[in-house]
Formats: C-alpha cells, structure tokens, sequence
C-alpha cells in the first residue's frame, strides 16, 4: 500500500506542475498576443497540442496509469452493494444489468439491450401483485439510485476540475475550449472512470430510475437522497447547459413527488419532522439551479404547464415550513432569481408577498 501511495502521488504533482506551467506560459502568450487574430490562433494551437500531450501522458510514462501492466494494480473486491436482496437471483440480475447500464458507452448496440432488459425484469416483478417481489423492485432500484447519483457526482467534480469553473487564473474561454477538447483523457491519470461515463449519460439514467421509481410508487429515497445532494447541486450552477437540464428535470420530477408522498400520508409527529426537514433541504439545495437554468441550452426545459405546475408546489411546500425556514428559502430564492439575467421562472413574487 505504501508503493501504492507513492505512485498514486508522484502522478498527481507531475500534473500539478504541468498545469502550473501551462497557467503562467498562457498568461505571458496573452500578453504577446495582444489584438492579432493570427498569434491567438497559435496560441490556441500549442495549448491544445499540449493538453493533448497530457492525454497521452498515462501511456508514455508508467507510473502516471496505475492501471498500467507495468506499473502497480490494486483492484479492491467489488462488494454487491444490494447486500439485503443479494439471497435473490432476481435481484442479482437486476442489479447486475443496472450496473452494467452505467458502464457501457451509450453509443453501443448493447446498451439499449442492457436497459430493456431490466426494465422488462423490472415490469414483470411489479406485474406479480407480489409484495416480495414488490419489495425486491424498491431495493435494487434504490441500492442503483444511490449507486449513480454518487457516479454522477464524482464525473461534475472531474468536469468541474478540468474544464468548468471556477477555473486557474489565465485560463480564458478559448484555453477552456482546448481543454474540453481532450478533457476526459485527464481521468485515465486517477484510473478513475472512463469517458464513457459521462456526466450526462449518468444524469440521464439518474432521470429513468426516477421516473421509473415514481411509477412503481417507490420513490421515498430518490426524493431523500436528492434533498441530500447539496453538493451535487453546488456543482450543478457551473455545469454545461445540457447537464443543466437533466437537473433540472430530475429536480422538477422529485419535487412534485415530494408533495404527493407528503399529501398522502398520515405520519406520526417524528416522520412529519424528517419529511418537512427533507422537504427544506431539498429547496435550499436546488432552487438556485432552477432560477439559472430553466431556459436551458436553446429552450426552455420544462413546458410551461409543467412550470406553472412546479411553481405552485414549491409554493405549497415552502407554506408548510416554519416561519424562519420560509424567509432562509424566500431569501435564497429572491437573491438567485434577480441576479439570474437570462430567466425569470420560478416566480414566487405571490408567495413572496404573502409571506
């Protein structure tokens, strides 16, 4: 394990240093540059050339792929993260198949087949009228729920790392469109996931467990555990237009549910508690996401139905916090909603002024 650390170290300052350099050669390369088209265009070009020399970097040098025939492999034991429903060969199955859904490139023939496969799975277990077999659907749906959302964040931090903001100083737009150019061929330097399991494809498949979730009415943890990801939605503001949106759907999607669970249910006082204190960390983490994004990369996201729909139940839902937990979100709201010079959804003006 010591040999390990040191290799897993020695690859990590190398690039530190590299992309020091890089920062301070662009700067000066800036300065020179000045107003000429023609230098610009070279400048672009020898930052791009040299990002790409960073990709190729895990090959040339050993110790840089800890994946590497050459240099050290550790490779933990996978544990079946399902472990409650792993006595079960359905299960298994399913899991298996959601498992391999967040891997294979979406480009593949067998991803399609992968995903149908355990839908189908999926549909016949809730089509039994089986309470086990039910109870089995919640299980692996939610053991693959949190198993890609905390894919899903791990790849916006990498993307947040390498080409989104905030960003090195020196790093303009036009380095930044080099290094999205060959951004994904950094992660082979961690031997962390492959450019396969991109940010969006991980959201998007975020999206059809919860929706797939909300129809066979087990949702409760997709809605908690979205409440929870502040971090994510943290990451989220500086995210790409396109990832924006599946947030922003997912968003749109579990808030609704959120509502619908807490409107039919009769808890006791303690479980009134935990979803009003979810319901709250749910608005704090994702309504500055949606007073940013909801316009989307060329259109709005949502329709306008489903906006006027998603308005009145986060009106509903901030009604029904305490008095200073309403003026934290109201304020919160207020503050992203007018520094927001490209959307005015949602408008909660009506609550705002009742409150």
């Amino acid at each position: 394990m010591e040999k390990l650390s040191s290799a897993a170290v020695v690859p990590q300052l190398f690039r530190n240093i590299i992309i020091a350099v890089v920062v301070f050669a662009d700067e000066s390369l800036l300065q020179i540059s000045g107003n000429s088209k023609f230098l610009e265009k070279l400048r672009l070009f020898l930052v791009t050339c040299f990002f790409f020399f960073l990709r190729s970097l895990p090959s040339l040098v050993p110790f840089a792929n800890p994946n590497s025939k050459r240099g050290f492999r550790f490779t933990p034991e996978k544990k079946l993260e399902i472990s409650d429903c792993a006595e079960s060969g359905i299960g298994r199955a399913i899991w298996q198949l959601l498992s391999a859904m967040n891997e294979i490139p979406v480009n593949s023939r067998k991803y399609q087949f992968v995903r149908s496969l355990a839908e189908k799975l999926i549909d016949e277990n809730h089509g039994e009228n089986s309470i086990a077999l039910f109870d089995l659907n919640r299980r692996v749906l939610n053991a693959s729920f949190r198993r890609t959302l905390s894919l899903l964040e791990a790849a916006v931090e990498r993307n947040r790392r390498y080409t989104g903001e905030p960003v090195p100083r020196g790093l303009n737009r036009l380095v930044r469109a080099a290094v999205r150019a060959v951004g994904d061929g950094f992660t082979g330097l961690g031997g962390e996931e492959t450019a396969d399991q991109s940010a969006e494809k991980l959201a998007a498949e975020l999206l059809w467990l919860a929706e797939k979730m909300a129809v066979y009415g087990v949702v409760d943890e997709a809605v908690e555990k979205w409440a929870s990801a502040s971090n994510l939605a943290w990451l989220a503001l500086w995210s790409e237009p396109r990832l924006q949106c599946s947030f922003v759907q997912i968003s749109a999607l579990l808030f609704k549910e959120a509502k619908d669970i807490e409107m039919g249910r009769e808890e006791e006082a303690a479980e009134e508690e935990k979803w009003r204190e979810i319901k709250k960390k749910m608005l704090i983490s994702w309504i500055p996401l949606l007073c940013q994004a909801s316009n989307g990369a060329d259109k709005p996201v949502l329709r306008s139905a489903e906006r006027a729909e998603l308005e009145k139940v986060l009106e509903k839902m901030i009604s029904e916090l305490k008095e200073d937990e309403q003026e934290q979100v109201f304020s919160l709201w207020l503050h992203h909603y007018t520094h927001s010079a490209s959307s005015d959804w949602p408008d909660l003006n009506a609550s705002y002024v009742r409150w």
